[in-house]
């Protein structure tokens, strides 16, 4: 009789201990959010990063045993024909556990890779925050600069109405380019 389903299932509470505290099925725990709010950009916590690195571990520790397990299931001189079903079986348990462990690393791999995307996207997104602003305050800047040359032959410094044109030159200006940024989603 072989044994091998019975130790399958001895050994499967061992390898949950690999989730740690996770829901038996990590493929649903990856995608977490909720849709329409941009949450604020958010580091892999430790706990994604320690999951990864035991997902790598045990990878490294079944993947060299595949093909060992395997020469075992093929027929040998020698061996009682009633061993062999159970090599194959534990043949095929070793090789559906390494299927399973190269698609979770498959599968953390992209979730790591969909999250450094997220961050690059956030990123571009404060940048274009900043340099529209930046823009916005240049603006006046360049006009209060040219004004502030102290230059005697410029005409609107004797007319009366000079100075409130040149402040609401500068407000309409910055006004303009807030709502351009603001219409093209940048602010």
């Amino acid at each position: 009789m072989c044994r091998s389903s019975s130790v399958s299932s001895r050994a499967e509470p061992r390898g949950r201990l690999l989730l740690r505290g996770r829901s038996s099925d990590p493929r649903r725990s990856v995608a977490v959010g909720t849709p329409g709010v941009r949450p604020g950009p958010r580091r892999p916590d430790r706990g994604d990063l320690l999951l990864k690195r035991e997902v790598v571990e045990f990878r490294d520790a079944v993947e060299p045993l595949v093909p060992v397990v395997q020469e075992f299931a093929g027929s040998r001189e020698g061996w009682h024909k009633e061993a062999l079903p159970c090599f194959r079986d534990v043949a095929d348990h070793m090789q559906r556990t390494n299927t399973e462990v190269h698609s979770l690393d498959e599968l953390l791999n992209s979730a790591l890779d969909a999250h450094l995307a997220r961050v690059g996207t956030w990123q571009n997104d404060d940048m274009r925050r900043i340099s529209s602003w930046a823009a916005i305050l240049a603006t006046p800047t360049l006009i209060a600069g040219v004004y502030g040359m102290n230059f005697t032959h410029m005409p609107e410094l004797g007319w009366v109405y000079g100075y409130p044109l040149a402040v609401t030159v500068m407000v309409v200006a910055a006004g303009l380019l807030y709502r351009a940024f603001r219409r093209n989603n940048w602010l």
